[in-house]
């Protein structure tokens, strides 16, 4: 099974508690105005993984980072490969998995697939992008996303001082933001 990622972030700290491995999905249906990543929304091929593979990039940061967090893009819209990578990182290690999703709760729960997905989550950050709620605070972008807790690994008070944006520049130059900024729309960039 072949997934459809946009970028990856090897270590980082803006996307969750702690150091994290950072995976963006690409491929979106919700199109939200205002949304920080548009790059994200087309389903055309762009960087195409095998679960197998992206568990082997986690495992070379294996002593660097406390957990994963999987973002989009929407990654419910690739269930199945979804399914398989969370299936692998929880099998193959003790990281902790957050993942965004413009979906609610509610309507995961509803989806073939839904209640498996999440029963490998620790932390759902849910629900779409509102322009005229937006926050950028906590991890989230709008006013009316939530951070749900589906295990005891986190409590609320670990999502409270997360930095809203951060700027890496890897060994070849090349900048990526990541983050919410409260003023500036922030883009991963290409």
């Amino acid at each position: 099974m072949q997934l459809n990622i946009h970028n990856m972030i090897c270590q980082s700290r803006v996307n969750g508690p702690g150091c994290r491995f950072v995976i963006w999905f690409q491929g979106c249906k919700f199109n939200c105005p205002g949304c920080f990543n548009p790059d994200t929304h087309s389903f055309e091929a762009r960087m195409l993984m095998n679960p197998g593979s992206i568990l082997s990039l986690i495992l070379k940061q294996k002593d660097s980072i406390d957990g994963v967090s999987i973002s989009g893009g929407e990654p419910l819209c690739q269930p199945e490969g979804l399914l398989d990578l969370l299936h692998e990182i929880r099998q193959k290690t003790s990281f902790s998995i957050l993942l965004f999703s413009g979906y609610t709760y509610e309507e995961i729960c509803k989806m073939p697939l839904g209640e498996q997905i999440l029963s490998y989550v620790d932390v759902l950050i849910d629900g779409r992008y509102d322009k005229s709620r937006h926050s950028a605070r906590n991890l989230l972008g709008s006013s009316n996303q939530q951070i749900l807790i589906l295990t005891n690994r986190y409590t609320q008070r670990d999502f409270e001082h997360i930095p809203s944006t951060e700027i890496i520049i890897n060994s070849n130059g090349q900048i990526t933001t990541s983050g919410i900024h409260p003023i500036i729309q922030n883009r991963l960039t290409k």
